[in-house]
């Protein structure tokens, strides 16, 4: 039987990377004999360069920029040929945001777009999940050489008083420059459906200061570039989607942008079984996530889908209708506390029992 295993993060334990090669462990030990095909996927959040570096090789450049309260950072630049992938939790992430989101700035995102560009990059993509900022890409904007009658590099708080933004200087340095956002997410900045709203209390932002926070943003838009923050994926990133839409990016799918380089689609129809997973699988994974993207490839190639999760929190329609077939439970099976410390190895225990049911 062929089996393609095409995983995300298993966040907070597992890279991408890590959660195939656990899959493939046990799913050995029970079918030995299975042809398994490994292609660890991200969706433009954590784990995104790694992926693709895997994919496509290139070489790796190591940079140090400003984590969301100024400390240094470490993080890598992708180079392929004239392209340039980086990758903004690995500058703005959630877990590197340490004190009140209300402080915290995107500016080491806007410094690896930065030093992409100085080394010789024609296009530079930007994955942009995971990150922990709610400022607007004020930050981004700011390292790239925007200036303004205010604080742009304080996170969302400091841009009540801001009233001017200036990007000539900015778009200047990335003149000749295509940017790319690679983010599902297709929020505005602002309002309802806007990043603060959405995603901001995941982020640490109270409910009770949700529409304070989302009212500073509202002040950035209008200073910089109000019909931009109305555009679909300006609120990606906790708002570094409009900073890069506001440059002149334009915005690609994710998961669409990693499954191409992957040749997923290609990989699929070889095979007799498709295999994903992720840490939480809900119905949120719809909402681009990895799940619901291979799924919806493996459907096209009439291969049914199957996912291996940290935790199920949806039932058997909710499944169907992101294109699973039956998804199944690390917790359910290991626990929590054997997931969480041996994670790799209860993913192999899960994989192997799973292989009792579906391998041929």
């Amino acid at each position: 039987m062929r089996v393609l295993i095409a995983p995300d993060e298993f966040a907070g334990t597992l890279s991408a990377v890590q959660a195939a090669e656990a899959i493939a462990a046990g799913w050995r030990r029970q079918a030995p004999h299975d042809e398994l095909d490994l292609a660890p996927m991200a969706d433009g959040g954590a784990g995104f360069v790694e992926v693709l570096h895997a994919a496509l090789g290139g070489e790796l450049a190591a940079v140090t920029v400003s984590g969301p309260h100024g400390a240094p950072v470490p993080a890598v630049v992708l180079r392929v040929g004239e392209t340039a992938y980086v990758e903004s939790a690995q500058a703005a992430g959630l877990h590197l945001v340490s004190g009140p989101v209300g402080t915290a700035s995107s500016r080491g995102v806007g410094e690896l777009v930065l030093d992409a560009v100085r080394s010789g990059a024609t296009t530079v993509v930007v994955g942009l999940g995971g990150s922990g900022t709610n400022d607007g890409g004020a930050g981004v904007l700011s390292a790239l050489g925007a200036v303004a009658d205010g604080d742009l590099d304080g996170g969302p708080a400091a841009l009540a008083s801001v009233t001017t933004v200036d990007l000539t200087a900015a778009r200047s340095r990335l003149e000749g420059v295509t940017l790319v956002a690679a983010s599902d997410v297709e929020n505005p900045l602002t309002g309802l459906f806007g990043t603060t709203k959405t995603f901001g209390p995941q982020k640490g932002i109270a409910e009770d200061r949700v529409a304070e926070v989302d009212g500073w943003l509202e002040s950035f838009a209008a200073a910089t570039d109000r019909r931009t923050s109305l555009e679909k994926g300006a609120g990606a990133g906790g708002g570094i989607g409009y900073a890069l839409l506001a440059l002149g990016g334009t915005r690609a799918p994710g998961i669409g942008l990693v499954a191409d380089a992957v040749s997923l689609a290609a990989r699929a129809g070889r095979a007799d079984l498709v295999v994903t997973g992720e840490g939480a699988f809900d119905f949120s994974s719809r909402a681009g996530k990895v799940p619901y993207g291979v799924a919806s490839i493996a459907s096209e190639a009439l291969r049914p889908c199957i996912a291996l999760a940290g935790q199920v929190l949806v039932g058997a329609r909710e499944m169907r209708a992101l294109g699973i077939e039956s998804a199944y439970s690390l917790v359910e099976l290991v626990g929590e506390e054997r997931a969480m410390c041996a994670p790799a190895e209860a993913l192999a225990d899960l994989a192997a029992r799973v292989a009792r049911t579906w391998s041929r």
